[in-house]
């Protein structure tokens, strides 16, 4: 009798998860369609929510369509491209350092691509229609680095976050060098290290489209890795995963995703922070449910803080990577005062 009231007490708890799961799904959902009207309806000149759909729906010459499809449009799905890749990369990175503060940010990454990047724009301006693959390489390149100064008969969870930082800070200080040494072309550069989808149109929105379906099709296939891995990589090894391969190809997916998003929306940085551990706190550590509400979770807040930068400071529009740190670092203290006390 006990054991029928105890099977029925954990079926009742599952499938109260899975409504929780489900409704936060939900949620989600509808906060990205919201972000993205809200998007679409706000800036210098504010267009009415029943304009923006007629602008979508019908073809015409007037002004509020050639602003909503021309300019706001691709700039709201750019924005939300850069938030899935960034998303997924640290849900992916947090789990298999099994650390709640490792992003692509923290762990060098982001500064690999970023000193790419203004290697090109400072260096060789005129090879400026390869910054995409320059930003992907450089990120591909710090990722290497950390991997092998962290391998010591296999990469510690510890061991790589210990080198990330230590290589972050070194291209960090590579980056300011660099931009002193030639001062006089800070000021282009500027915007894209502070992070920002001003002047984004169809053309990055198609160059990132690519890269994001892929990750999202290769993250799909580490699922059932990254649950193993969170476990911990004794129990992932009597399950029967091959935990540094397992390691290894995460990392890589990650760097592939957060250098694509570098790379067209430049340094925003917390969104692979705040995102996933903000829904870890709802639905837990399953990937199969994490994983894709996180990525709707970092469309949503780059699509708003990119809304927010650009018409709540008007006549001056504010990088959106600078919003973010602002929103974003609090939140890392948290974590880290949060995680002293334990």
């Amino acid at each position: 009798m006990a054991t029928v009231v105890s099977g029925q007490k954990a079926r009742i708890i599952r499938i109260s998860k899975g409504f929780k799961r489900g409704g936060v799904l939900v949620v989600g959902l509808g906060l990205l369609m919201l972000a993205g009207l809200y998007g679409l309806m706000s800036g210098a000149i504010p267009i009415p929510a029943r304009e923006v759909w007629s602008s979508l729906l019908h073809a015409s010459d007037s002004e509020a369509r050639q602003i909503v499809w021309n300019l706001r449009l691709p700039r709201v799905l750019t924005g939300m491209l850069a938030g899935i890749c960034l998303a997924i990369a640290g849900s992916f990175l947090q789990g298999v350092f099994r650390n709640p503060l490792a992003d692509p940010g923290i762990i060098g990454v982001s500064s690999g691509g970023g000193l790419a990047a203004v290697v090109i724009m400072i260096l060789f301006p005129e090879q400026i229609a390869y910054l995409p693959i320059a930003a992907f390489l450089g990120a591909l390149g710090a990722a290497a680095v950390v991997y092998a100064l962290s391998w010591k008969g296999g990469a510690s969870p510890i061991r790589l976050i210990l080198a990330g930082v230590a290589v972050n800070s070194l291209l960090g200080a590579a980056m300011t060098a660099l931009m002193i040494l030639n001062s006089e072309k800070v000021q282009s550069v500027l915007p894209w290290m502070s992070g920002s989808l001003n002047g984004r149109s169809w053309p990055h929105f198609d160059a990132l489209l690519p890269y994001t379906v892929v990750g999202i099709i290769a993250s799909v296939f580490l699922i059932k890795t990254a649950n193993l891995l969170v476990l911990g990589d004794d129990a992932a090894k009597l399950l029967g995963s091959r935990v540094e391969i397992g390691r290894l190809l995460i990392i890589l997916l990650s760097t592939f995703m957060a250098g694509a998003a570098i790379s067209i929306v430049g340094m925003v940085g917390f969104v692979g922070l705040v995102i996933p551990h903000i829904v870890r706190l709802l639905v837990g550590n399953d990937y199969r449910i994490f994983l894709p509400i996180s990525a709707i979770g970092g469309g949503v807040l780059v699509i708003a803080a990119d809304t927010a930068a650009r018409s709540w400071f008007d006549p001056i529009e504010f990088p959106v990577g600078i919003l973010l740190a602002l929103l974003g670092a609090p939140f890392f203290l948290y974590l880290l005062r949060k995680g002293v006390k334990r």
